[in-house]
């Protein structure tokens, strides 16, 4: 199956430019590394296909990619099964395509079954509720994920404001607990969205802190997950394990197109 069957445009063309964009990000993160005194390995690139076809995760794929972010679940979750399908059809080919799913937006709980069926790790967990929905469904959906557990981040809020998602610091260590309580989840570390109209730097300063109280609960929870297109190198230095890359990487956004 070709990268055009599942929903794109000439494979080649996108897949060029594609290149040509993940150079750039490659780049940039190398210097961000270097400036910071960071080994580039530390770093995972999450590209975020959002309102992206398929045939885009597919490229980047086949260009060495591993990890894939997704905010909304309906488009997630078709764009999933068809990034499967590809797979499939593509077994034992040269071109071997390893995809791990991160899903990183606002998560209502009663789409937590329907994450936990394609999802490797999911970002925004902030509240006591969507906690246990998702313990509930990652237990319920174990033989969809091979048996893994479902890897879960506490998203913080950096200024306390609810608004974008996140708990305030003061309830960090209540939602970090109940996550590795709960069977079928894993405490992987945290996650952080920068406040508008604060400067990156100073916004990702208490990371590698707030890090250490997720390690003090579970010391493998070692992932920071922090930066984008506009402010990765302000996440590097302050301890970004993960970047979530969107715009930089798949140009500007469009309509979701599966």
């Amino acid at each position: 199956m070709s990268t055009a069957a599942v929903g794109g445009h000439d494979d080649r063309s996108r897949r060029a430019e594609l290149a040509v964009n993940l150079a750039g990000i490659t780049a940039r993160i190398a210097a961000a590394c270097a400036a910071a005194g960071r080994d580039e390995s530390e770093i995972t690139l999450i590209a975020v296909t959002k309102t992206r076809p398929a045939s885009d995760v597919l490229d980047l794929a086949a260009l060495g990619l591993t990890d894939f972010g997704e905010n909304r679940d309906q488009e997630a979750a078709a764009k999933a099964a068809a990034v499967a399908q590809a797979r499939a059809a593509r077994a034992g080919t040269a071109e071997v395509l390893a995809v791990t799913w991160h899903f990183i937006g606002q998560l209502q709980t009663n789409k937590a079954s329907s994450v936990a069926g394609y999802a490797d790790v999911v970002h925004s967990v902030d509240r006591l509720r969507l906690v246990r929905a998702l313990g509930t469904a990652a237990r319920e959906t174990l033989p969809l994920r091979a048996g893994r557990p479902l890897t879960c981040l506490v998203q913080v809020s950096l200024d306390g404001d609810r608004a974008r998602g996140g708990v305030p610091l003061t309830e960090f260590a209540q939602v970090a607990d109940a996550i590795a309580a709960q069977d079928g989840l894993v405490l992987g570390g945290v996650m952080a969205v920068a406040p508008l109209g604060l400067p990156a730097e100073e916004a990702f300063a208490p990371l590698p802190a707030i890090s250490a109280r997720a390690r003090a609960v579970n010391p493998a929870a070692t992932m920071i997950s922090a930066g984008m297109s506009g402010d990765l190198e302000a996440a590097v230095s302050c301890g970004a394990t993960h970047l979530r890359i969107g715009t930089a990487l798949l140009g500007d956004r469009t309509p979701p197109v599966l």
